[in-house]
């Protein structure tokens, strides 16, 4: 079960007391700098795609029942849309120092980008894949020490130039691994998924309305329509009631902390957890707790 609070990237992780610095583009984070020398656990949830390069240390993501572990100079793709759980460290060689730069790509920013390039994928990607690894060649390292400069005065960097660093990137990637830009540009699901399976995988996830339509290969609107015709209410109101009936069932059955169970059930603070717990069962999470033991 996830103990900590589901944070929504890249927005709240320039919260980050760890961050060293952050580059924007139309007012998005889309470069995030991090050095550690500790480990670190926690969990997010991707509103954009995710590339996650590790020029030094480890870092482990887990998506469903699957780990994928990074190590120093090797390069992550992480689709957008989805919830993982991290584990992050140095390594005792090389003084533990975790030293890893995230390249958070709209689907505005690739199209722009192949639009530019003049590209055009050539074929259909038959394994699409939420987590794709690759290694970091010496063109991309040598791109990765080029950008760090920029970090000492980020607020002076225009977004033109993080616009043009970026292109610079993308062109790397398609240059050295053909195989990492289809599966960029690719949507994960190609076919229109089961409703039913992409909420039952999600209502835990801080989903909006437009995530649930994308995971499900949908539009927003046809979305809704399909999601009425099965369930007779609407999406954000039966992801609430799903949350509550598994929170109502932790609470119960388990001995976690009422906060471990907010958190762990997509809620993102604890007032707003115990009103609508109470509003559903009519007991605070403390008070049905009691009552049950």
């Amino acid at each position: 079960m996830r103990s900590s609070k589901m944070v929504k990237a890249p927005h709240e992780l320039v919260k980050s007391p760890h961050k060293k610095g952050s580059l924007k583009l139309e007012g998005m984070s889309v470069i995030e700098f991090c050095f550690y020398t500790q480990g670190i656990k926690g969990a997010f949830f991707l509103q954009d795609h995710l590339l996650l390069i590790v020029k030094s240390g480890v870092y482990t993501v887990r998506f469903g029942d699957q780990a994928y572990t990074m190590r120093s100079n090797e390069m992550m793709l992480i689709h957008k849309s989805i919830g993982v759980e991290y584990e992050k460290t140095g390594e005792p060689d090389s003084d533990y120092i975790l030293d890893y730069m995230m390249f958070f790509l709209n689907e505005k920013i690739v199209d722009e980008f192949l639009t530019f390039a003049g590209l055009k994928p050539i074929y259909l990607v038959n394994d699409v894949v939420p987590i794709t690894i690759f290694p970091i060649n010496d063109r991309i390292g040598s791109y990765i020490e080029s950008l760090k400069p920029y970090f000492n005065n980020p607020d002076e960097v225009i977004e033109g130039l993080v616009r043009v660093k970026l292109m610079e990137l993308l062109f790397h990637i398609a240059d050295s691994n053909e195989r990492f830009l289809h599966q960029m540009v690719q949507p994960v699901s190609k076919d229109r998924g089961s409703i039913a399976k992409v909420m039952e995988e999600n209502f835990l996830n801080p989903v909006s309305l437009n995530d649930l339509a994308y995971l499900s290969g949908r539009s927003v609107a046809t979305f809704k329509r399909d999601f009425q015709a099965v369930y007779n209410t609407t999406p954000l109101k039966w992801v609430r009631n799903r949350r509550l009936d598994k929170a109502k069932e932790l609470l119960a059955n388990t001995a976690f902390s009422v906060t471990d169970i907010c958190f762990s059930t997509g809620f993102e603070n604890i007032a707003h957890f115990s009103k609508v717990f109470k509003d559903r069962f009519g007991l605070p999470p403390s008070a049905f707790r009691n009552k049950m033991s």
